[in-house]
C-alpha cells in the first residue's frame, strides 16, 4: 500500500470540509447538538435516526454499495497490480459524502478519486471523473421484523477527470440493491447484493455497457468484528472488452461502529483483491483500505 502524498493530504482535507459543512448546514439549531450523547427529537438528525432504525444495522462492505441507507463521509484508497509491474493507485475511491435527506432517499456526493498510474518507466497522476449516486428505499424491515431491504440506485459519472483517467462521456447506471440478514443487531450473517448496468453517452466502442453482479457475504461475531467475502463479476456487451467476463474476489474485514463524541462513529476496514478467478482480468491482485466517519 502507499503512503501519504501531498495529493492525498489535499483529498483527506477536502474530504474533512465537506464533513464539516454538512454537520454545519444540516444541524437542526433546536436539536441536541453532535457533542451530546441524546438522540435528537426533530430536525435533520432525527430523520436519518428514523431511516437507520427502520432497516437492518449491517455494516457497509469494501466493495458492495450496500442498499441500507447512510450518512457518514468515507475516504477509501485502492491499489490495483497489473502486468509488467504497473500499480495504478486510486486515493479517494471515488467515494464521499452521503446524506439522507428524506425518510427513503440518500445521497451521495463523490469525492473524485486522484489517480497515480505508475510504470517502471513512467507516473501518470490526475483527477478521476465525478460520480454522483441517489438511493430510493422500495422495502426494508430491521432484525427484529424481518432483516432485510430492497432498494433503488440511480448513479451518474460526469466527464471532469484530467485526460489520463476521464471516460470522456456521461456514464449512467441503474442498480437494483437487495439485502438479508439472519441474526441480531449483535451477531449474525447478512448477504447484500446489487445488479447493475452501464450506459455511456458517448464512446460506446472503447467503454461499451458493463453489467456488474456484486455480492457482499459478511459476518458479526462481536461488536466491532464484521469479515466478509465478496464478489463482483463483471460482464462486457461491446466495447473493448466486448464478450469478456471478470471474476473478483474480495477478503475483506471491517471494525466498527466505534464511538468519538456525540452522534458520530468511526468505521475503519482492509480487504485483499484477487481478479484472477478468471479466464480475464484487468489486474492480478490489490488492496483496499476504507475509513468511515458515520454521523
Amino acid at each position: 500500500m502507499t503512503s501519504l502524498n501531498e495529493k492525498t493530504i489535499s483529498t483527506l482535507s477536502f474530504g474533512a470540509g465537506l464533513l464539516s459543512l454538512a454537520i454545519n448546514a444540516f444541524a437542526d439549531p433546536d436539536s441536541t447538538s453532535l457533542g451530546s450523547p441524546e438522540t435528537s427529537t426533530s430536525g435533520w438528525f432525527a430523520t436519518v435516526d428514523k431511516t437507520q432504525e427502520e432497516q437492518p444495522h449491517w455494516m457497509t462492505p469494501l466493495v458492495t454499495v450496500t442498499p441500507r441507507l447512510e450518512e457518514e463521509y468515507r475516504y477509501d484508497e485502492i491499489v490495483q497490480n497489473k502486468a509488467g509491474g504497473t500499480t495504478l493507485t486510486n486515493n479517494g475511491g471515488g467515494k464521499g459524502l452521503e446524506l439522507i435527506p428524506s425518510e427513503h432517499v440518500e445521497v451521495i456526493i463523490g469525492q473524485p478519486g486522484y489517480m497515480n498510474n505508475q510504470t517502471p518507466k513512467t507516473t501518470t497522476s490526475g483527477w478521476a471523473d465525478e460520480t454522483l449516486l441517489m438511493k430510493y428505499r422500495f422495502l426494508a424491515a430491521n432484525e427484529e421484523h424481518g432483516n432485510y431491504i430492497v432498494t433503488g440506485f440511480m448513479g451518474v459519472s460526469l466527464p471532469t477527470g484530467d485526460t489520463a483517467f476521464t471516460q470522456n462521456a456521461t456514464v449512467t447506471t441503474p442498480t437494483l440493491a437487495l439485502g438479508k440478514g439472519w441474526g441480531t443487531r449483535s451477531q449474525g450473517v447478512d448477504l447484500q447484493t446489487t445488479l447493475s448496468k452501464s450506459f455511456p453517452s458517448a464512446n460506446q466502442y472503447i467503454l461499451g455497457e458493463p453489467t456488474v453482479w456484486n455480492t457482499s457475504f459478511q459476518g458479526h461475531f462481536s461488536n466491532y468484528f464484521w469479515p466478509e467475502i465478496e464478489t463482483s463479476l463483471t460482464h462486457w456487451q461491446g466495447g473493448t472488452f466486448a464478450g469478456k467476463d471478470q471474476l473478483i474476489v474480495t477478503y475483506g474485514i471491517i471494525f466498527g461502529r466505534i464511538p468519538l463524541e456525540g452522534r458520530t462513529k468511526l468505521i475503519l476496514g482492509a480487504g485483499y483483491q484477487t481478479a484472477n478467478m478468471s479466464g480475464f482480468s484487468t489486474f492480478g491482485s490489490g488492496w483496499v483500505t476504507s475509513a468511515r466517519v458515520a454521523f
